[in-house]
């Protein structure tokens, strides 16, 4: 069985696989690196285009060391998970430091960087030196699942180990590479989540979830994702052309993106009680509302956010704190938002180019 699957793959890719990534087939460990941290909790088709920019921008990594915060997280605005930024930045200018800008070729060494874990190491240190050590994602455990009829659950410690070790024996010698993006690629177009390719398959023959009619139960999951609601409501504070925005701070979601005025309530408000909370009265007793967006809405992976904006015209000498600077509107292109307040700004028409 196991002979049988790992030569199937290794065929199919040869003779019917077709998917193309701008990455794929590099061996610049630097390059695969930045691509894995970008497609990390990312679709393909979104992070490609940020792949690209990077490259554009940082070719090597002493440049992405060396480059200012800012034009790092401006580059990776809209990509959402801003620690994995975070990371990245943190870093590239460890291997600058410590590694005088040679990515480091060890699998230890590699997993001990910032950000990188299990998968991501094995990876860079199988495409770009070709070492034996499997990638496990989601389309590797789907399609390992369904091919050898594993139920146990793919979420769980037991789960995980089994998984890693299968993978790990299936890996063709002197081939590592190669082998894991075809199954990761045969994951992700034929042994599909949803509408897999099944009659098309060439593992069907021996592919116990097909013969057994399990493939829309495979693989199994036993946690289940519980979403925290939070209320987010911003005061846009302008004076004619400008406005007042401040870099979040501390460890909650969107550290360094930048934001208005911003109050959190437990529950969602209208704005005749937004403006009688104390936290808020003072913009609105110094200010005149001049409009009130409908509600955003923004998914994260363990919390739903909800935005609201109401813009104030403050009058001239109305300052919000020390934390804030006074822009001009035209100029907020050159700050990184979260998705969140990138798309009310876009309905604003600002230009986010």
């Amino acid at each position: 069985m196991k002979s049988y699957f790992t030569r199937k793959i290794m065929a199919w890719n040869e003779g019917e696989n077709t998917r193309k990534m701008p990455w794929k087939g590099e061996k610049d460990p630097y390059k695969i690196w930045l691509s894995e941290i970008i497609l990390q909790q990312t679709r393909v088709e979104q992070g490609w285009s940020y792949y690209l920019k990077f490259i554009e921008n940082f070719p090597t990594i002493d440049q992405l060391a060396k480059s200012p915060p800012e034009k790092v997280f401006k580059l990776w605005e809209g990509l959402g998970y801003y620690s994995r930024c975070r990371n990245l930045i943190a870093t590239a200018q460890f291997i600058h430091t410590h590694y005088k800008d040679m990515f480091p070729t060890s699998h230890a060494d590699v997993l001990a960087l910032k950000g990188v874990g299990a998968y991501t190491a094995a990876a860079i240190v199988s495409f770009a030196y070709n070492q034996s050590y499997a990638v496990v994602d989601g389309n590797v455990q789907r399609v390992l699942s369904r091919f050898f009829g594993i139920e146990t659950p793919v979420d769980s410690a037991k789960g995980k180990a089994l998984y890693a070790a299968l993978a790990q024996e299936l890996l063709p010698a002197g081939r590592a590479g190669i082998y894991n993006q075809a199954l990761m690629d045969f994951g992700a177009v034929v042994c599909k989540p949803q509408n897999p390719l099944c009659n098309n398959c060439p593992l069907r023959k021996k592919c116990i979830a097909f013969s057994e009619s399990k493939v829309a139960i495979l693989p199994v999951k036993e946690k289940k994702i519980k979403r925290s609601q939070r209320w987010f409501y911003y005061l846009v504070l302008r004076h004619k052309d400008t406005v007042y925005i401040r870099q979040r701070t501390g460890k909650d979601i969107w550290q360094h993106l930048y934001e208005f005025v911003l109050t959190e309530q437990p529950k969602k408000l209208p704005l005749e009680k937004l403006m009688r909370s104390p936290v808020c009265e003072i913009y609105f007793k110094n200010g005149t509302v001049s409009s009130v967006s409908e509600e955003y809405k923004q998914q994260l992976t363990h919390q739903t956010i909800h935005g609201q904006f109401i813009e104030i015209e403050i009058p001239y000498g109305f300052v919000p704190g020390d934390a804030f600077e006074k822009v001009k509107w035209k100029d907020l292109d050159r700050f990184a938002f979260p998705k969140l307040i990138l798309t009310y700004l876009k309905e604003k028409n600002v230009n986010l180019s």
